[in-house]
């Protein structure tokens, strides 16, 4: 049986594999309009921001645009965020950080979920669920898209609203909990867009 930080090295390596490869068919290569559009509407540019496994941070890069002030992005791949850290360099809004997720200590306002959950092993979801309570302010929120579809194999790994909702429910309060309308064309109706407020 393999030892935590043994899980933990196998990880680092797929994704540092996937990066270095160019392996990266999830990757849209913009942010997605449900995003865009959550974006759009906040008012407090200070508000602190988490994006885990946050791949090419392409919602970093429209927050700063927007003048959001206080944002975080994590990776485990060492490989992408000593690529990000070229690209946004002496940009002083944003804080890069190399490491897991699930170690990470800090408060944030708002968490951004895009891609990461449907990335980690669906034995992780609980603690997940867990950890995005941890790292939430009073009243903070997670908010972002959840796959609503099974795939053969992962990652990606899917799910159902069901599911989802079992799993929130005794840390979150349901704001939004619905199929998304403004998903890109490949992902069309496959996709539940959250907002889940902090217990």
């Amino acid at each position: 049986m393999l030892k935590s930080n043994e899980i933990k090295k196998i990880d680092a390596d797929f994704w540092d594999q996937k990066y270095q490869n160019q392996e990266t068919g999830w990757d849209i290569g913009t942010i997605s309009e449900p995003l865009k559009c959550y974006i759009d509407q906040l008012e407090d540019k200070n508000i602190r921001i988490l994006i885990p496994g946050c791949g090419n941070a392409y919602e970093a890069k429209y927050l700063i645009e927007k003048g959001f002030k206080n944002i975080t992005v994590i990776d485990i791949s060492e490989t992408l965020v000593l690529k990000l850290k070229h690209t946004f360099q002496n940009i002083e809004q944003i804080n890069m950080i190399h490491g897991d997720f699930f170690e990470h200590i800090a408060s944030y306002d708002l968490v951004i979920e895009q891609t990461f959950f449907c990335a980690i092993p669906p034995s992780f979801r609980e603690q997940y669920v867990s950890k995005m309570h941890e790292l939430l302010s009073k009243n903070g929120k997670l908010v972002g898209l959840l796959f609503d579809k099974k795939f053969e194999s992962g990652p990606p790994f899917g799910g159902n609203q069901k599911d989802y909702q079992t799993l929130f429910s005794n840390n979150f309060n349901f704001k939004t909990f619905e199929k998304c309308y403004n998903s890109i064309l490949p992902r069309k109706n496959s996709e539940l867009f959250i907002i889940l407020e902090k217990k």
